[in-house]
């Protein structure tokens, strides 16, 4: 089975080509949907959290206080790396189990879709990378409507990610998201293309 791994910056649409992509028959796990679920206090995750950074990082429902742990990390590199690490590998070791389960119902290929794919690491787990890249300002007009942002808030976000440019050169595969008729020829292409791979076709 073919692991891919799909990124790309905000506003590009990555969301979107990976329903594009269920259609075409392969599945996908959200990593920030995973690592969602595990921010509550009792999780194995959250437990790890709460040995370095203390039980003020909670609500008092139990959720998890991003902005107090925001506060902790943002200040110390050294910690920042340390949450990443943490979180990093539970959102791993998720993606490895849903990715067996896959493997046992015969998927000829699945996709680990991952806005910090290179950053985790998680690009070295993965057969093909696949990115999506956009215009700027057909990224801003999304950023500013899903998010109900600035413009310039949403300038400055794209400013702190890695540049089309990046993705171009890191990837197996890129998809131009600008318009919905080239974006579905682009993955149906594309699930043509692992099918042949794969020795499915």
């Amino acid at each position: 089975m073919l692991i891919i791994g799909l990124t790309g910056g905000s506003g590009c649409g990555k969301g979107y080509v990976a329903k594009l992509l269920a259609k075409e028959g392969i599945m996908s796990i959200d990593t920030d949907a995973v690592y969602h679920d595990m921010c509550f206090r009792g999780t194995p995750c959250m437990q790890e959290l709460e040995g370095h950074f203390g039980s003020g990082i909670f609500l008092a429902g139990g959720a998890l206080n991003r902005k107090a742990l925001g506060d902790i990390v943002f200040a110390d590199m050294k910690k920042l790396t340390l949450l990443n690490q943490i979180t990093h590998k539970y959102i791993l070791a998720k993606c490895e189990r849903w990715l067996e389960l896959c493997r046992s119902c015969g998927d000829y290929a699945a996709v680990i879709d991952a806005p910090v794919l290179f950053e985790s690491g998680f690009d070295k787990h993965c057969d093909f990378i696949v990115s999506v890249i956009a215009d700027r300002e057909e990224r801003i007009k999304r950023i500013t409507s899903r998010d109900n942002i600035t413009k310039t808030a949403a300038e400055a976000r794209i400013n702190g990610q890695k540049s089309k440019e990046f993705y171009i050169e890191n990837s197996d595969y890129i998809l131009y998201n600008n318009d919905s008729d080239r974006i579905e020829r682009q993955c149906a292409a594309l699930a043509a293309e692992l099918r042949r791979k794969s020795g499915t076709v």
